[in-house]
């Protein structure tokens, strides 16, 4: 089984690297950017033996020990078979 985990700044947060890229964008000719947001995107191979239910449990308790600062951060998980 595979787990993809979507890392992204929450609303609110200020995202320099996404206005960095929005604002090349602009100067390489590409208007309709207005703005853009920088995340991270987390493949595992998660042992086949786990149900759903269990695999995302610890998918979870990764994001929320490791892969995703939950201060500033928000994760959304996707299972693949």
């Amino acid at each position: 089984m595979k787990a993809i985990v979507h890392v992204g700044l929450k609303p609110g947060v200020l995202d320099p690297q996404g206005k960095a890229v929005a604002d090349t964008l602009g100067r390489l000719g590409f208007a309709e950017v207005e703005s853009a947001r920088i995340g991270k995107v987390i493949e595992l191979d998660i042992a086949n033996d786990l149900s759903a239910e269990a695999a995302e449990t610890r998918v979870r308790e990764m994001c929320e020990k490791l892969l995703a600062n939950t201060v500033i951060e928000s994760y959304r998980i996707e299972l693949q078979a």
